[in-house]
């Protein structure tokens, strides 16, 4: 937090009349209704298209709210999704606050807020628990936890899907977090909040909104139920090419304002900016955001614990994911035995056997299903394999050997099998797979639960498998999603964008959220942390949306050299660019490009 943003919250405390930390906690219960004096314009009605003003936005998410097309909202999978909590308190709806108190000590264990519009349903933790690891899911009202500053709920907030903070376009992203100050005078509350996001903002966010305590309990349900609108070829996703909206001028041209006024930054909310004396220098946030999006691909690192140890954690079901350094396993448990997909690195192959038993117990390894080819996700099957037992009987026991009953089986597609036994150095055979398949699809049952390997060729490459545990309600997706950086196409081994993209949207397919577009089917990346539909909508989108540009670009007759210079994923690439390798924006755009002019 810098000097200055320190010095507005003070000021903004001190002018609301914020009493001195002594102060005792004050009750917050009750039922309140929203007041919109304050930017009732935007909380209402809704912004207009290209109304970036005041808002201290880099380049990146300009770019990016320019090619927002409302029409976005008409997709299934983008409806019913109630307001993040980045800007629930923003909009319509009145607010119930409720209190859970252990009944021993009449300490509060947490708060609980529900906001009408969508059931904005959130917990705020009272208890000192600590926050989730990285790589767990993210919600829409995301993870908080709260402490008392005198008579001052002060609440911290991660683990937030991305979102957004004004209804055009206006995004944030899963990286953002959030710090809330609520203080009651009497029957009225204020709020304040205060949002970060290192890719979309060049400083902390600013907005207060205010409450009176209404004397109506009531609290009408809100059901929604997603359905077709507008009739659209599927994986459709509607958006404006660069330079092609032709709404961004209306607003200024509407209210006679100069264009440069409404395109955002922080200092178009500052008094001088429109006297023609306010700098337009980014400042040292926009600066480094600018460093971190360039062609370099620089970055920061990805999430998730560096101890080079692997943690578990359970998703559903039978189904736990493994995590170590952004690499992401997962293990099915249940009577039968235990099932692995895929091993992570050679280096980790014992620490994955250790946390399997420490989940399992004794309860046999039977199975391993690599995903795909890439020594990531199977460095470690000789160790897992040597730690597992098979059922091997009759004349297959002649066949496979005496001692293949001492190793887990290891399936995988052919197209993987037909490549690792080409490493060099060889591997040893128990890391070998021991059954193939060559279909779209193979199943087997195991653990109580039907279990479908999907075969989803041509977008990492052309071996990459799925698995779904159907029961359970998890899918394992492998490298044709990744929550960390941009895919890597490998095209020597038959990877596209197009095949990306359809596996995006066969991913879509298999998931059905569980309420306003969050839970139900959970979805295990390749890398990055467990998500759910939405989260794979959020990576389809951005998919969908630069292999349109880049596509666009080829059309338009536009060299490979021209394109990169382009920056045409400049929107996404501090979100997702890796720091090196094929990750880069760079070295996805060149993937991108090549495969579509091939």
């Amino acid at each position: 937090m810098t000097r200055d943003f320190q010095q507005i919250v003070v000021c903004a405390l001190l002018v609301i009349g914020v009493a001195s930390p002594a102060a005792a906690q004050v009750d917050l219960s009750g039922m309140w209704a929203p007041i919109f004096h304050e930017d009732q314009v935007e909380r209402i009605p809704g912004p207009d298209v290209g109304d970036y003003a005041g808002l201290p936005i880099n380049d990146a998410m300009r770019m990016r709210a320019d090619s927002w097309d409302a029409s976005l909202l008409t997709l299934p999978e983008h409806q019913c999704k109630p307001h993040p909590s980045t800007y629930g308190f923003r909009g319509v709806g009145n607010l119930r606050i409720t209190t859970q108190v252990d009944d021993k000590t009449q300490a509060i264990i947490k708060l609980h807020t529900h906001i009408q519009w969508q059931e904005q349903r959130r917990d705020i933790w009272m208890d000192g628990r600590p926050h989730p690891p990285d790589y767990a899911a993210h919600t829409w009202q995301g993870f908080s936890t709260g402490t008392w500053e005198g008579n001052v709920l002060v609440v911290k907030t991660t683990h937030l899907k991305a979102g957004w903070i004004r209804r055009n376009g206006l995004l944030i992203t899963d990286q953002a977090t959030m710090t809330e100050r609520f203080i009651r005078h009497g029957n009225y509350l204020t709020h304040i909040y205060v949002i970060e996001d290192p890719n979309y903002l060049t400083e902390p966010l600013i907005k207060t909104n205010g409450f009176q305590l209404t004397p109506n309990p009531n609290m009408q349900p809100y059901p929604c139920y997603p359905t077709v609108e507008v009739p659209r070829e599927k994986g459709e996703v509607p958006h404006h090419l660069p330079g092609e909206n032709p709404f961004l001028g209306e607003f200024a041209k509407k209210h006679n304002l100069p264009q440069n006024g409404v395109r955002g930054g922080a200092e178009t909310a500052l008094p001088e900016f429109m006297s023609g004396s306010g700098t337009r220098d980014p400042g040292p946030a926009n600066r480094n955001a600018t460093a971190r999006t360039s062609n370099t691909g620089s970055r920061t690192p990805d999430p998730g614990p560096r101890d080079n140890e692997v943690h578990s954690l359970h998703v559903q079901g039978n189904v736990w994911l493994l995590h170590s350094a952004g690499v992401n396993a997962a293990v099915q448990i249940g009577d039968e035995g235990v099932l692995v997909v895929d091993t992570m690195t050679t280096g980790l192959g014992e620490k994955v056997v250790a946390e399997i038993k420490k989940l399992a117990g004794d309860k046999p390894i039977r199975w391993i299903v690599n995903t795909q080819v890439d020594s990531d996700h199977t460095g470690g099957n000789a160790k897992v394999a040597e730690a597992g037992e098979s059922i091997i009987a009759g004349n297959f026991a002649g066949q496979a050997g005496q001692a293949s009953a001492n190793f887990a089986k290891v399936l995988t597609h052919e197209n993987v099998e037909a490549r690792l036994v080409k490493v060099q150095p060889a591997l040893p055979q128990q890391a070998l797979p021991t059954d193939t398949f060559f279909t779209d699809e193979f199943e087997i049952h195991f653990n109580g639960e039907a279990v479908q390997f999907i075969h989803v060729p041509n977008g990492h490459s052309d071996g990459d498998v799925m698995v779904f545990f159907r029961k359970s309600d998890v899918l394992v997706a492998g490298d044709v999603f990744n929550t960390n950086t941009f895919p890597v196409i490998d095209m020597e081994e038959g990877g596209s964008i197009n095949g990306i993209v359809k596996s995006l949207n066969q991913i879509l397919d298999i998931t059905v959220p569980e309420d306003k577009q969050e839970g139900g089917t959970y979805v295990i990346p390749g890398h990055g942390r467990l998500t759910d539909e939405a989260d794979v909508v959020e990576y389809r989108d951005m998919m969908t949306i630069i292999r349109d540009r880049v596509q666009n670009a080829i059309d338009k007759g536009m060299t490979l050299e021209q394109v990169k210079a382009a920056r045409l994923v400049r929107d996404y690439e501090g979100r997702y660019g890796a720091a090196r390798g094929a990750a880069t924006a760079d070295g996805f755009v060149e993937a991108a490009y090549r495969s579509l002019k091939k």
